[in-house]
């Protein structure tokens, strides 16, 4: 009997193992490109105190440039492990028609605080906008559900691309976001 107990314990906690490994390699594997354009929602946050490293700034603002938005998180340990990758990528993209923009959704209530946001801004290195979007109104309007979550809007403001998880230098994804990135610029 014991060994049936076991036995039975064994499956369900394999089996869990093995759901969680298949959702985390479609989530980080996991990105939409769109064929037909779609609208973008304007940022909802509009003082100053929600900015962080530029005034509040609308969408209309940034036509003409490529527009790469970065829903995270500060506790978040797949978005910071994905900052290296997207500093990179800001930096070799520097004087082209780029910009990143970083929407900080947060989980926690200690996350919600702007020196919290700005020291953890500074340790990762982080020198793009950032709209805190405290009330989840962006992330509700954007029908954002994950952290990271990217979108890729191209230079008249349209949702071209987005994608989902973790994201290192060389991998999948990072490549077929540069791609589309250049075939956009």
């Amino acid at each position: 009997m014991t060994n049936k107990i076991l036995l039975k314990n064994t499956f369900w906690l394999l089996s869990g193992a093995l759901l969680s490994v298949g959702l985390l390699l479609s989530a980080n594997s996991s990105g939409h490109v769109y064929s037909t354009p779609g609208a973008m929602p304007e940022f909802t946050h509009h003082d100053p105190q929600s900015w962080i490293g530029s005034k509040p700034l609308k969408l209309a603002e940034l036509r003409g440039k490529v527009v790469f938005i970065d829903f995270w998180t500060f506790d978040c340990w797949n978005c910071y492990r994905s900052f290296p990758w997207l500093n990179e990528l800001q930096k070799g993209l520097e004087g082209q028609h780029f910009v990143v923009i970083g929407v900080h959704t947060p989980e926690f209530a200690h996350e919600k605080i702007r020196v919290n946001v700005e020291e953890k801004m500074a340790e990762f290195k982080l020198h793009h906008p950032v709209m805190m979007d405290n009330d989840f109104s962006y992330w509700k309007a954007v029908g954002n559900r994950y952290w990271p979550a990217f979108y890729l809007l191209d230079k008249k403001g349209c949702l071209r691309a987005h994608y989902v998880g973790e994201i290192h230098a060389g991998d999948r994804q990072a490549e077929a976001i540069e791609a589309k990135i250049a075939e956009l610029l």
